[in-house]
Parts: structure tokens; sequence; C-alpha cells
């Protein structure tokens, strides 16, 4: 980057304005835009920092302006195929990303975890771990999990870790962007209305080990069809873990118990149920990346297994939150896709009112019907899928749905449905988007319902 380029960020939500913050910072000469023409450029201005220079523009960009561009970086939310990307790109723009941007000014070592599922759970106990490890002060956690690498990168030192999240939007625009250690969870079909196809799809998961050598490390499931094809050509060394099978090395479950083998022999490292709190399979899986992330960053296994023993589950991902007249009540408000909904269906150990439904991101609902066996009692529908979705359950013989219009009328609904003994599990399968802002929001609006019962 040379003093005075000229740089343009597209989105002025976090990630953007993190970005604009650290090229003004390196230099370059920066126009933050928004193609939102409800946004001002004094809306947009409020969000920089004090005494940002950089040019806001808001609705349509100039072609003048386009046509000066030598460095485009994109927020996560902004489509590589879009027609303004693909003139910039035709004008001899390089385009990359805000999670490449800042590891451009990175200058300690970087854990970087990725996946269709779990990579928020598993980041966060990551993090934890090498908090207790380094100490709070030189542990960085980033990327999609809320906080801009941006914001972060410029306080990192020799003797730092910054752990990231990173999600499949953040990878598609990877070209520097290497980890010590990295890790794929798992890949399911998700986000197909953004990448169009699988093959894409994985293509932009995989890119977080592309410029990894056989000195580090990356971390994969075993159990995941897509990963364990990708551990054939991975370009660093790969550690494996399981929850079905017994592996030569790597981690796997066996039993109650994790295990830890090298060369066959194996050696006891956590029991499941005295040693975590965390409930469901998944959240196995998802301790057993992070052990290898962690090791793989050097924390001693003393380190590790403290910070499990004391983890408790992630916000909004299979979160128990009251017991109620004799009924439990769990926010998975997380679980965005069917993947992701359908561990936290097998989380559940009683008979559950399912809310489902939500936004359409051209998933497919099959494999998450037939999850539900003779668990699911009700599922209560919402949100613009609720008709796919009852005629997809309708198929595989299921005909216990009720449909809602609004979340309050769903909550109403759940609780009537719900008898003594029961779980309502709000896993929706879908986005949030067309009804709630987020996730989160959907998430809290479920509690505050839930602890408001009497």
């Amino acid at each position: 980057m040379r003093d005075g380029e000229k740089c343009l960020v597209i989105g002025s939500g976090i990630s953007g304005i993190g970005s604009a913050g650290l090229l003004e910072h390196m230099g370059a000469e920066v126009v933050l835009y928004d193609s939102n023409e409800k946004l001002t450029e004094e809306k947009m201005r409020a969000l920089l920092p004090e005494g940002s220079r950089a040019v806001c523009v808001a609705g349509k960009l100039p072609e003048s302006a386009a046509k000066e561009m030598k460095t485009v970086v994109l927020s996560p939310g902004v489509p590589v195929d879009i027609p303004l990307v693909k003139a910039l790109r035709e004008n001899g723009a390089v385009v990359i990303g805000e999670i490449e941007l800042g590891f451009r000014k990175e200058k300690g070592r970087v854990a970087a975890i990725t996946g269709t599922n779990g990579k928020t759970t598993t980041t966060t106990l990551v993090g934890e771990i090498m908090k207790a490890h380094l100490g709070e002060e030189r542990t960085f956690v980033v990327g999609n999990i809320g906080n801009p690498y941006t914001s972060e990168c410029r306080k990192t030192a020799e003797d730092t870790v910054t752990v990231g999240e990173i999600s499949s939007f953040q990878l598609e625009t990877i070209r520097e962007f290497h980890p010590a250690v990295s890790a794929i969870l798992n890949i399911t079909p998700d986000h197909l209305n953004r990448h169009h196809t699988m093959e894409a799809y994985v293509a932009a998961k995989e890119n977080i080990a592309v410029n990894q050598t056989k000195d580090d490390i990356c971390v994969l499931n075993y159990e995941n069809e897509y990963t364990r094809a990708f551990g054939e050509r991975c370009p660093a060394r790969v550690v494996y873990f399981s929850s079905v099978h017994k592996l030569e090395n790597g981690y796997y479950l066996k039993g109650d118990k994790v295990v830890k083998a090298v060369e066959g022999q194996d050696a006891e490292v956590l029991d499941i149920h005295r040693d975590m709190n965390l409930v469901g399979l998944c959240n196995v899986e998802n301790v057993m990346a992070a052990i290898a992330v962690a090791e793989g960053m050097g924390v001693p296994m003393e380190t590790i297994l403290g910070v499990i023993r004391t983890f408790h589950a992630v916000e909004h991902r299979i979160e128990f939150v009251a017991s109620k007249g004799g009924v439990d009540y769990y926010n998975d408000s997380k679980g965005t896709n069917p993947d992701a909904a359908i561990q936290g269906i097998r989380a559940m150990s009683r008979p559950t009112v399912l809310i489902g439904g939500g936004y359409d991101k051209e998933s497919e609902y099959d494999e998450w019907i037939e999850s539900f066996g003779t668990k699911v009692k009700w599922l209560v529908l919402i949100g613009q899928t609720r008709e796919k979705i009852a005629e997809c359950a309708g198929r595989h013989g299921f005909d216990r749905i009720r449909f809602a219009d609004t979340f309050e009328e769903c909550l109403r609904l759940c609780t009537s449905l719900a008898e003594e003994g029961d779980a309502v599990l709000l896993s929706p399968a879908c986005a949030s988007w067309g009804m709630f802002p987020n996730y989160e929001v959907r998430g809290n609006l479920f509690k505050e319902y839930v602890r408001g019962l009497d």
C-alpha cells in the first residue's frame, strides 16, 4: 500500500468502518461507499473515527471515482460477482476483503476457524484457551464473531495470537492470508443464494488453507465428506477429529471419552459428561476441534482442559434459557441452516415443540425433517419459508404443523402446545432476515418472552 493510493471500501457496517480506518492509517486516500440510498454522507461520516478524511458516498458510485481505485475492500455482505465489483476489476483494481486487509498488518500468529456450523462456539473456546495461556492483552478474537480484524490488527505483536472466525464470504477474497493453524469444522449446504453452487461454497471454505504449508496445521472433521476429501490434498499438515471412527492419529470419541491417538497409541483426554458443560454431539466435535487448534498453537493440555471445564454455551447456540411450568426452553437462534438445526434437535432429551422458518437461503429441508423422529411433537412455522417447509414435512409424513404470522403469536402457541416434561426449542433452520435484523435479536426476543412467563 503506497501513500496516497486511492482505495474504495464497499459497505459501511462495522467491517467497512474498520477497513476505512485502517486504510487511512496506512496512508491511503479512502472512499467509503454504501449502495443504501437511505444513507446520507452525514450518517456515514458519523460512523468514522474523529478526524477521518474519507470521502463518503451513498446510493450510486460515480463512474469517474470507480475508475480511479487501485484497491477495493469488500465488506463480507458484498457479493464478489455484482456488476460494480466486476467493473472495478476490469478497471484494474485489486479486490480484497476486510480479513485480508487486517492480515496485512498482523505481526503475530493466527489461528483461523471456519465451517458451516460450530465456528462461533469453537472460536470463542479457542479464544478463551489462548487468553488463559497468553493473557487477555496478548490475545485477539476477530472476524465473523462480530469484532473486525481491521480494528485489532494494529495492536498485534510478535508474541500475540489472533483467533479468527472466518466465514465463506470473507474467504472468497483471500490473497495472502496465512494462519499458522486453520480448521474447517464441517461443510454442508448453506448460503447457496450467494455462492450459487455447492462447488463454489466448498472452494471458498477450503481457501482458509490456500497459503499454508507443511509447517502449518489444518484441523479437519473426518466425518464430513468434504473435509475428509480435502485432507487428501490440503497443503498443510492435517489433524483429524472424529465423533464416530477410531483414528490412528488425531482426536476421536470413544464411548464417553475424548481420546488423542498418536501412531495408534491412545491417551484419554476428557470425559464429555464430567468435563464439559456443553450439550450435544456437535459440541463434542467443537471441543475436539478446539483442543486440536489450541495444541497446534502450543498450549499445554492442562491449560486447555482447565478452560473447557468452565466453558458454557455461546449465546444463541443450544442455550438453556429457563424451565417454566415443567417445560425447558432452549434458544438455538444461531441454527440458521438445516444442518445446524439438526444438531439442536439431537441435543434435546425431551419431547420437543420446535420453532422453524425464516428467510429463504435456498436450502433443502428433507434431512432436517427426517431428523425429527419421535422427538418433535409439534413444528410451529414462521416467516418466508413456512409453506416450503410445511410441504417438505408433508412429503415425509410429518403433519403436526402450526403456522404463526408473528413471532409473538408463535411463542404463545408454543407455550400452549408444550406440556410438563416437554422442551420448546427455537432452532429455525433459516436466517432471521425479513422478520429480524439478525439472529441475535430473534434469540433475545425469545429469551425475553420465556423469562416473562409465570
